[in-house]
């Protein structure tokens, strides 16, 4: 369904699994381990694994809270995109990453939820792919102290609405993890 011509492929996007980006997130064990059965499933099926790192004044490049967890690890044939906004496609070679992988479709999994999570998700779907988020594979840090709402109610209203969005030609969709398919885009299931 995807609308970019030529591009049947899924790829899997890991978006920000840094020190400093989920220490202390609610669910952080369990989301990074969702994610590592998702990188072993994509791997075993030749499905590509796309890594995302951001960087900026609080992470700084090099540092250790800018290091991806330990428990995730990357290798080096796996394509890493480095980013200083929230869209993992602005200022980035994400989006020819993709095109010369054939990709349409993306399962997306990391953090933060409501940053860069939201912001991958409506940046890859704007430009034409099927976007599937991983309901179980993403977290965020808490800012009740700054009037948002509690870490646990934005990732369920992320899971909610991201499986109610639509567009001529594309597909949104929330599953879990156990139910993630890296069919062709077109093929995959709306969720």
């Amino acid at each position: 369904m995807t609308t970019l011509p030529d591009r049947p492929r899924t790829a899997l996007l890991v978006v920000d699994v840094q020190n400093g980006v989920v220490e202390g997130a609610p669910r952080r064990d369990e989301v990074i381990a969702n994610i590592r059965t998702l990188v072993d499933a994509a791997r075993a099926q030749d499905v590509p694994v796309v890594w995302v790192q951001h960087s900026d004044a609080q992470l700084v490049s090099g540092s250790e809270d800018w290091r991806y967890v330990d428990e995730l690890v990357r290798l080096e044939s796996e394509p890493l995109i480095h980013k200083t906004y929230g869209d993992s496609f602005e200022d980035t070679e994400l989006e020819s990453e993709l095109a010369r992988h054939g990709v349409g479709r993306l399962v997306v999994a990391g953090a933060q939820t409501d940053a860069c999570i939201r912001s991958t998700l409506h940046g890859a779907f704007v430009r034409g792919y099927d976007v599937t988020l991983v309901g179980d594979a993403h977290t965020t840090e808490d800012l009740t102290a700054y009037g948002a709402p509690a870490p646990e109610q934005v990732m369920a209203h992320t899971n909610l609405y991201w499986s109610g969005q639509s567009a001529p030609g594309r597909s949104a969709s929330t599953v879990d993890t156990a139910k993630v398919t890296f069919e062709p885009a077109g093929d995959a299931q709306a969720g």
